[in-house]
Order: C-alpha cells, then sequence, then structure tokens
C-alpha cells in the first residue's frame, strides 16, 4: 500500500512522540527532522478554523531549503479552541491549570492541520474534531497538571493521558486528530499525493 509515495523519503517535521508513534503505525518508513526556531504566528484575525493548516504549511516552507529532491516531508500543527479563544501550549504551570479550568464542563474544537510537501508539490488539509469536557474540580486539575506534561500539548492535555480517561466525556471525530496526527485522513492525503 502507499506504493505512489515509495519513490520518496519521508520525513516527519515534528518532536512529537505522539506523532512519531502514530505514523509508525501506518507501516512506512520514514525519519524524524526538527527544525527550531519556525515563526509560527499567524494573522489575528484569521478564522480559528484556519490556524493549524496556516502553521503547517509555515513549518513545511522553513523545510524547502534543507530538504532533497527525494523527500517528502510531513508537517502538522494541533491547536485547541474554545469559541474563538485559540488555547496553544502553555507556558506556564498557573497557565496549564487555566486552560483546564476553562476547558471543565465545555464543548472544544481541536483543529490540526497537516502539510505535505515535496520539491514540486504541497497538499494540505485540516481536519476537526469536538470534545466535550465533565466537570473538574481543582483537586483533579491539580493531580493532572502534578503528575503529567501538559506544557508540551496545545489546551495543556493530552487525550492519551489520564485527563483523556476522567474527563472525556464525549468525542464527535477523529480521536487520533486530538492525539495530534488524522491518521485516516493523512492516510488518504498519502495515497492521493
Amino acid at each position: 500500500m502507499l506504493d505512489n509515495i515509495k519513490e520518496y523519503n519521508l520525513v516527519l517535521a515534528s518532536g512529537s512522540p505522539r506523532r512519531k508513534e502514530l505514523l509508525s503505525r501506518l507501516g512506512i518508513d520514514f525519519k524524524v527532522r526538527v527544525l527550531f526556531g519556525i515563526d509560527e504566528s499567524y494573522p489575528k484575525d484569521m478564522p480559528t478554523a484556519s490556524i493549524a493548516e496556516y502553521i503547517s504549511r509555515k513549518k513545511a516552507e522553513g523545510y524547502r531549503t534543507s530538504m532533497e529532491d527525494s523527500e517528502l516531508i510531513i508537517c502538522a500543527d494541533t491547536i485547541v479552541c474554545l469559541g474563538k479563544k485559540v488555547l496553544g501550549k502553555p507556558h506556564s504551570v498557573e497557565e496549564a491549570k487555566e486552560m483546564l479550568h476553562e476547558l471543565s464542563g465545555r464543548w472544544h474544537e481541536v483543529f490540526t492541520g497537516v502539510t505535505l510537501m515535496s520539491k514540486d508539490k504541497t497538499a494540505s488539509f485540516t481536519a476537526e474534531t469536538r470534545v466535550h469536557f465533565a466537570k473538574l474540580d481543582d483537586e483533579e486539575i491539580d493531580y493532572y497538571v502534578d503528575n503529567y506534561l501538559p506544557l508540551d500539548k496545545a489546551g495543556a492535555y493530552g487525550i492519551q493521558d489520564w485527563i483523556g480517561n476522567v474527563a472525556v466525556e464525549r468525542i464527535e471525530g477523529s480521536y487520533f486528530n486530538v492525539v495530534g496526527l488524522p491518521m485516516q485522513r493523512l492516510y488518504n492525503a498519502l495515497k492521493a499525493f
């Protein structure tokens, strides 16, 4: 399967261990390469549903000058949105707790933008998943933040962590999108590339 991309050397442009694990489940060979210092800003008036894909394209463009002709770069960016408010990666324990308090008892959206780029072709898409959290108390939020690593996760949580088991009441869309890589959509994008 995915014979159409066998001519490429696949590169996952992400340091996320979750994305690496998910991509490995497709049974394809790839290497990981991470460039630091890529600008991840976006226009403040941009619709929230467009932000993750916009950033994934910017990340991919950051690799263009260093990529080899045979490479196919896979870039992704995930954001959590509570209404029109974007919850990125928290910068502190306090900010992580604030984010989880905001998400508690409410619906939110998770958007992952993915860009596939070779020297002569680029394709992008966005996956959306709606997630409803149960009401969390201070003790539960403190426990999660103190015992897990929410600072490297958009919205200060990982659905695959303890909090996913106790807080996620309902999900509409791809679970893997919330983890950070919408696998079914990615597989179809690779098939079509």
